[in-house]
């Protein structure tokens, strides 16, 4: 059996696992949520020797993991407001993910700090000072230059190579430095699940939890309506901003983010990312983020949400944010942008810890193990960097709480399904935009089907094949939205639906 066998998520597999843990099979851990927190922890608990299941209401990255910026942090931000801790700790993690357990989901981004009439000597010697911190924590970190090249100012002329769609007047040059960027954030919960999966890790999706208690959970089939019970002798809550509706005592102020998408050509095709200060604003920034597909984000807001009311499975940007951060680009390019040019929008919500802070974006990126009087093991807080850190504290806790045999973690050294050598990666047999997204197993993708889903689409059908078979996909949602990301653009997922769901008709059985 090969190991994308072993870590294939199928819907044969999801109903047999199920049917196992309805039939009374007692795990040593449940972890409730399938986000990029609660499919670290089931690899983390299930690395170490421990039997786990994890059980997802909606799908893997369903939630907030989705929606992020698609950066692996170095932690800089948290540096500038003070918080070494976390600024060092999101170096290392940059670290881990780029060299050791996922080089084949994450590159290296030049980001682009341009230097214009509003940056004033101190202004800029600050920046200049934030770019050497920057450098002090990738040393620290142990990062490689050859991972991420020495930060440096540049000429006017060069920061227009750069960003040729940058206004001119008052241009002073730039601040180049260096960041992670994930080709996909849920490309990554994905994988984080799926090497789960390898370790014996039951992860079965549709399965929404209606009690939870520190001994296990009854849960409903989503697929088939069946109500059933999970046994544990312990339990994990890693439902981000929803971990509050099914454990008391946590206490979190959630935010919102958004972010636009834009054709890459509106802005002039940046080859770097562009950190745009906000007027007025300390420490506050806009970010430009170009990606593969000559498609540009621009994020991120930082709104705060009434937690009194339900939370929403899918959050929706506002007009208003979108304005923002339209105008935010709008000052520092030539061209304006305006609501014409948004091909998407996309919000996700911050499951942030409640603190004194007047406002969310203030809030501590920190996160928290609570031990609940329910005896259930809620982690919340953080970021997606560090979720292999907040999946090693969290089974820590489990361990000693629930008195667990268990391994030491061993997560800093194990490689998700697909990863591999940067040197190994360029060899392997496949077309690029494959490697990139499936690592080593891109050539089993592209031997599945290499035609087009649709002509006007870079998306194969043995994109979709592999996503069935292989990444847990059970409908048309999961494949256009978190396995593929066309969905991202509403007029690109229109073209692809109905091609998706008929292979879905196809390939899958009806539960």
């Amino acid at each position: 059996m090969t190991a994308s066998q072993v870590a294939s998520l199928s819907a044969a597999r999801r109903q047999k696992e199920l049917d196992g843990l309805a039939g009374g099979e007692v795990v040593d851990l449940l972890v409730v949520g399938g986000g990029i927190t609660g499919a670290g922890v089931a690899l983390d608990a299930a690395s170490r020797g421990l039997s786990v299941a994890l059980l997802e209401r909606a799908d893997l990255a369903a939630g907030t993991s989705r929606w992020s910026s698609k950066l692996v942090h170095g932690g800089l931000r948290y540096l500038a407001a003070g918080d070494v801790g976390i600024a060092y700790e999101s170096a290392v993690e940059r670290r881990i993910l780029m060299e050791r357990t996922a080089p084949h989901l994450v590159r290296a981004l030049p980001m682009m700090l341009p230097l214009g009439p509003a940056q004033g000597h101190l202004a800029t010697t600050a920046m200049l000072a934030g770019l050497t911190a920057a450098e002090v924590l990738r040393a620290a970190a142990g990062t490689s230059r050859r991972t991420l090249p020495r930060p440096r100012r540049l000429s006017a002329i060069e920061t227009l190579a750069l960003a040729p769609g940058l206004r001119r007047d008052g241009l002073r040059g730039g601040l180049l430095g260096w960041e992670g960027q994930l080709v996909d954030d849920a490309r990554l919960v994905v994988a984080v699940a799926r090497t789960a999966a390898a370790h014996g890790a039951r992860v079965i999706t549709q399965a929404e939890v209606i009690h939870l208690a520190g001994d296990g959970a009854w849960a409903r089939d989503r697929r088939t309506g069946r109500e059933f019970e999970v046994r544990a002798r312990s339990v994990v809550n890693a439902a981000g901003v929803w971990a509050g509706t099914l454990s008391g005592g946590v206490a979190l102020r959630p935010s919102r983010g958004t972010h636009v998408v834009l054709d890459g050509a509106v802005l002039g095709n940046p080859r770097a990312g562009l950190t745009l200060p906000i007027a007025g604003e300390r420490n506050r920034y806009v970010i430009v983020l170009p990606q593969r597909d000559n498609r540009v984000f621009v994020g991120l807001t930082d709104v705060e949400i009434d937690a009194r009311q339900p939370i929403p499975a899918v959050p929706t940007p506002t007009e208003s944010e979108i304005r923002f951060l339209l105008d935010a680009v709008s000052a520092a390019f030539a061209t304006p942008v305006d609501t014409a040019d948004v091909l998407g929008a996309y919000a996700g919500l911050r499951p942030l810890l409640a603190g004194e802070a007047g406002r969310t974006a203030d809030l501590s990126r920190r996160h928290a193990v609570l031990l609940g009087g329910d005896g259930v093991i809620t982690v919340v807080g953080g970021k997606l960097t560090t979720y292999r850190r907040m999946a090693a504290d969290a089974v820590d806790a489990v361990v000693a709480h629930a008195e667990l045999i268990a391994g030491r973690c061993r997560t800093r050294r194990l490689p998700l399904v697909g990863a591999a050598k940067p040197s190994t990666l360029d060899r392997v047999a496949a077309p690029r935009r494959l490697v990139e997204r499936y690592g080593t197993e891109a050539p089993q993708v592209a031997e599945l089907a290499s035609t087009r889903l649709v002509p006007e689409l870079d998306l194969t059908v043995g994109e979709v094949l592999f996503a069935l078979r292989h990444e847990g996909a059970l409908d048309a949602d999961d494949v256009l939205d978190r396995r593929t990301r066309v969905g991202l653009v509403p007029a690109d997922r229109k073209l692809a639906e109905s091609a998706v769901s008929e292979l879905i008709d196809a390939a899958l059985p009806v539960p």
